[in-house]
């Protein structure tokens, strides 16, 4: 490790995302399975980029298709599977993207360990608060129906524990919000924090 050196860009952060005309954050999706982490995290995708932002979004799946293939679903694996993502947000980030990431990540310490790679204000927690009994009627994988009869193990919210955030910036219940509802609160909370310019 002493043979790597840190290099600093020529191309500052600032000037990537002055040069997009946006300020680059991570918007972290937590939840349960079925919680609607990804179905919302897509449409904040196209409404943004609708808007002319750039964007990326991570995807738990699409990551264990490669980046992450090599791990499983023990704690361990876990851990290092957010921290894989929390380091390639940051990349994507420096480069001045807005970053939507939508992964369980069931530990708080986790998702605490990705918010200090971020400067104040560029971390943005959203709890996809949706009840585990909605979540498990949804079941579009079958992924609760095989935790419960023992095909699955340390699935969260059945066989490993699920940690929500105590103080998420923002928190929705797809139960109770459609995916619209979902998308104007969010794009309102990135206007109020003046990561994105008020649509006129």
């Amino acid at each position: 490790m002493n043979d790597i050196v840190w290099h600093d860009h020529k191309v500052t952060r600032a000037e990537r995302a002055r040069n997009k005309n946006q300020n680059p954050c991570l918007l972290w999706f937590t939840g349960l399975s079925g919680s609607g982490k990804s179905t919302i995290a897509n449409a904040l995708d196209v409404a943004l980029h609708e808007r002319g932002y750039h964007t990326f979004l991570l995807d738990g799946d699409n990551v264990r298709h490669g980046l992450c293939k090599d791990l499983g679903f023990s704690d361990s694996d876990r851990v290092e599977n957010i921290r894989r993502i929390g380091e390639v947000s940051k990349l994507f980030a420096d480069a001045g993207l807005i970053v939507l990431s939508a992964f369980i990540s069931p530990f708080i310490s986790d998702r605490r360990l990705v918010r200090k790679l971020f400067p104040a204000g560029e971390f943005i927690e959203v709890f996809m608060d949706t009840p585990l009994a909605t979540c498990e009627d949804r079941d579009p994988k079958g992924l609760y129906r095989k935790a419960r009869s023992g095909e699955i193990r340390h699935f969260t919210g059945i066989d490993s524990p699920y940690e929500a955030p105590p103080h998420p910036e923002v928190r929705l219940d797809t139960s109770v919000l459609s995916v619209d509802e979902c998308v104007d609160r969010l794009i309102d909370f990135m206007v109020n924090q003046h990561l994105i310019a008020r649509n006129e």
